[in-house]
């Protein structure tokens, strides 16, 4: 998967960017003056075939959109997001899911990691939220301890 941003991201949404591409098997683009279009044939060029594009309000994450490789929507979800201060280290490759939400089945397919129905290390784990946020994603690491970042999911769309 390749992950950018909207342009002219905050340092705040350029620093989530890294974090999830820390946590997870992808690739971070800086977007700078690029296309959407432009973006899409990056991710072709680097061989992924899913686009996760981060948009921002008032300087923060708010929004990741995903596109397949012919550039269709995916799914979309408004967001807030906690960054990581943890040192804790994920082993992209060995990473597995744990989706404990049936509504947000569709992210197995976008993030393409296999499904695990135990608690494990290398986790990401979507689990049901509050009544504010509707789901949260985490990431737990190589010693099962949780790091970041946290991504709350307020709503999305199909």
């Amino acid at each position: 998967m390749l992950i950018t941003t909207s342009r002219k991201p905050s340092q705040r949404t350029r620093s989530f960017c890294k974090d999830l591409n820390r946590v997870i098997d992808s690739e971070y683009v800086n977007r700078g003056k690029m296309s959407l279009r432009n973006v899409l044939l990056k991710s072709s060029e680097l061989g992924s075939t899913k686009t996760a594009v981060v948009s921002e309000v008032k300087g923060n994450p708010s929004r990741i959109d995903f596109y397949n490789e012919n550039g269709n929507p995916i799914i979309s979800l408004d967001v807030t997001v906690s960054t990581s201060t943890s040192q804790e280290r994920v082993k992209k490759k060995d990473l597995t899911l744990q989706c404990e939400f049936s509504d947000l089945k569709k992210l197995v397919e976008v993030f393409d990691i296999p499904e695990s129905h135990l608690k494990e290390k290398n986790l990401l784990l979507i689990k049901k939220g509050d009544n504010e946020r509707k789901a949260v994603i985490e990431f737990y690491g190589n010693n099962g301890i949780k790091t970041g970042p946290v991504i709350y999911i307020k709503n999305w769309k199909l």
